[in-house]
């Protein structure tokens, strides 16, 4: 029988946009930082944990040879604790966390955390694929057999079209996320869940500087119009996305700590929330980004809730479509969807930005004081994470 797994804490980093705050760092530093972090506020020796479980796209250079080991060892952790790291593409930080869910309620360990980070700015996309030496492509004829081959871009744009979506509605919902960070920002609802990163202030001779600044904010907020936004160049010739209405280029990483509700009351800690239901689905990989929408479905179907009943949504902002066509096929109140905006205002640092939607959503509840939170994302190659969230 399942055993009921309560979270404990969550912490993120601030988002460095491309080039930002954080560009200059290692990610083994970025990473070990809310690794730590997590425990020193739950107040939680370090060895009370069974294993770590990492997310991370760009498993190469600073990225590979398992980060999330790396990252705690790097932090002077305990070396017994064992930790791995999983790739399921945009999703890696919220499937490494529903995995170290699984570890928990199964038995094999009583407590675990579950992260996940992406360095962009010195990682970038398709960093894993070089030509040189050229070690061959991810897919080849046998794919092609069965799938066409697309991009995100592609699939969100064909999403756009087969919902019915305009270049005003993708505009308008940009615009939606970046007033929604900016008043998020102001009234100071991040900062609960935000980690304090000392990052060096840039690179110099291909090392790192040994200035450093204190790095407590969001770098991707942008001020805009919808009249801005109209004249952006579009992504792809006749598509409706562009730079403000798609996610953001970034540097980031989270941490949620997880164990049974016995542990919790062993240690004297105070249960948080409680997963309700974790899930990852696979979906078309040609649309490759509806995976949301089908995750959303089984979760509610699995837990026996409805849309009404989910207080507070997380759902990856990867492209405006994406968001917009969930919402037609779920129908949930818009005003609970991304409350405190997404990643096109905020960013999305591909494997760490699960653990991070994880960590607002909490805190999200708890400042709101509501009951019930899902979190769901698209991922490359056609997959779909969920995570229910019940609040203590």
């Amino acid at each position: 029988m399942a055993r009921e797994v309560v979270v404990v804490e969550a912490v993120r980093s601030p988002l460095g946009k491309r080039g930002g705050q954080l560009a200059a760092m290692h990610s083994i530093d970025l990473l070990g930082r809310v690794q730590s972090e997590v425990l020193r506020r739950a107040g939680v020796d370090p060895r009370e944990i069974g294993q770590v479980v990492g997310g991370c796209v760009g498993q190469v250079g600073m990225q590979t040879m398992n980060v999330t080991r790396n990252a705690w060892l790097a932090q002077g952790l305990p070396l017994e604790v064992a930790a791995t790291t999983v790739d399921a593409q945009c999703g890696s930080s919220q499937q490494a966390t529903n995995l170290a869910y699984a570890l928990v309620a199964s038995g094999v360990v009583d407590a675990a955390i579950g992260c996940g980070v992406e360095l962009m700015s010195q990682v970038p996309m398709g960093s894993t694929i070089p030509r040189d030496p050229f070690v061959g492509k991810p897919v080849n004829k046998s794919y092609w057999e069965h799938h066409e081959l697309t991009s995100q871009f592609e699939g969100a744009e064909r999403i756009a079209k087969q919902w019915g979506i305009t270049r005003e509605e993708t505009d308008a919902f940009g615009l939606r996320s970046q007033e929604r960070a900016a008043k998020a920002w102001s009234e100071g609802r991040f900062d609960s869940q935000i980690a304090p990163i000392d990052a060096p202030t840039g690179i110099v001779d291909g090392k790192p500087t040994k200035e450093t600044q204190h790095v407590l904010r969001d770098g991707g907020l942008r001020a805009t119009t919808l009249e801005a936004l109209a004249g952006l160049k579009t992504n792809l010739p006749n598509g409706v996305h562009t730079a403000g209405s798609s996610s953001q280029i970034s540097d980031g990483a989270g941490a949620v700590l997880l164990m049974t509700r016995e542990k919790a009351s062993a240690l004297g800690l105070r249960p948080r929330a409680t997963i309700v239901a974790s899930g990852l689905v696979g979906s078309d990989p040609v649309l490759m980004l509806t995976g949301p929408i089908e995750a959303t479905r089984k979760l509610l179907k699995d837990t026996g809730l409805s849309i009404a009943d989910i207080d507070v949504t997380e759902i990856n902002e990867a492209f405006a479509s994406v968001v917009l066509a969930w919402e037609r096929e779920l129908k949930p109140d818009p005003e609970t969807v991304n409350p405190n905006g997404g990643a096109i205002a905020l960013g999305h640092p591909l494997g760490g930005t699960g653990a991070i939607l994880l960590t607002k959503a909490l805190h999200e509840l708890e400042r709101t004081n509501k009951r019930h939170a899902l979190v769901t994302m698209c991922c490359g190659g056609g997959l779909g994470t969920g995570t229910i969230l019940r609040r203590e």
